[in-house]
């Protein structure tokens, strides 16, 4: 199994708070960090392949690679950091590392100042070839989740999830459920619906929204119980708003340490694509976002 978190560097601010973040996360989960830097360019030399120091390479990327991990090992004594330098197509080298990690967390935006390695559209790229949890983190005042031991506040929201109750999406609640509970154990449940048309009828609008409601949200308490049985310390609030999905959970989700939505794992002839929901969230959430594939 994998033991170990994977972060891809760029040379941009959103990259570095994706460095942090990871960094914390392995520390959560108790595992190794991986730092990934990814060119189109030529092969890089051995020696700046596997970088363990800032003296190592002697290229501007290798050093940037180098003294990132070495500022990264710095601030998380203990914490193992192992940093290489590859070439390839991006998305498709990073997916390919994510196939061998927990996990992969990269910068939402930008092109970086180590220019050519890691655009931006490239997270959306690799977030549509992998099956495995892909983390957004944009850069903001609080770097990452809380450590045990460190002081309280760095991820003081809960983590919220996105749950459709009409798909199966197992493996959305179990990667919820599980960051909620290595957070503390509060979790956010969010089912967005809308109520049928009813023109300008209020009192039928009303009259609809107070009869469906209960049996929404007696859905959403079905879909969520296996979870809460197997992760009992987890604190879980359930909320059924009404209104666009996206929109609801956006709104949700203001001030969450993590956000996790789902994407169906499509086999189309068009290629694979991300939902609008997790588009949506990807673009406008201000909190690292976590997008988990699901059948």
């Amino acid at each position: 199994m994998p033991q170990h978190v994977t972060a891809g560097l760029d040379g941009s601010a959103e990259s570095a708070a994706a460095a942090e973040w990871a960094a914390r996360e392995a520390r959560l989960r108790q595992v190794a960090l991986r730092l990934l830097l990814v060119s189109d360019g030529p092969a890089p030399t051995r020696a700046a392949t596997e970088t363990g120091t800032a003296g190592a390479g002697r290229d501007p990327a290798a050093e940037f690679l180098a003294g990132t991990a070495d500022a990264l090992r710095g601030r998380h004594p203990g914490l193992e950091v192992r940093a290489r330098r590859l070439t390839g197509r991006p998305p498709a080298v990073l997916a390919r590392e994510a196939a061998q990690a927990d996990l992969v967390v990269l910068g939402s935006r930008g092109l970086g100042s180590v220019r050519g390695f890691l655009l931006g559209s490239v997270a959306l790229a690799t977030i549509v070839r992998t099956d495995r949890p892909v983390v957004l983190v944009r850069p903001q005042r609080r770097p990452g989740p809380a450590v045990p031991g460190e002081e309280a506040g760095a991820a003081a929201g809960s983590v919220v999830v996105g749950v459709d109750v009409h798909q199966t999406c197992d493996a959305t609640l179990d990667f919820a459920f599980g960051e909620a509970a290595l957070r503390g154990g509060r979790l956010r449940a969010v089912h967005c619906w809308s109520l049928p048309p009813f023109g300008r009828d209020a009192l039928a609008l009303e009259m609809a929204l107070r009869e469906m409601r209960p049996d929404i949200a007696r859905e959403l308490r079905n879909v969520l119980a296996p979870w809460r049985q197997k992760y009992p310390s987890v604190e879980v609030t359930e909320l059924t708003p009404v209104g666009g999905v996206s929109d609801r959970l956006l709104q949700s989700a203001a001030g969450a340490a993590l956000v996790v939505v789902g994407r169906r794992i499509r086999t189309a002839r068009a290629g694979s694509r991300l939902g609008p929901v997790a588009h949506a969230v990807i673009h406008h959430c201000a909190s690292p976002v976590a997008v988990v594939a699901h059948g």
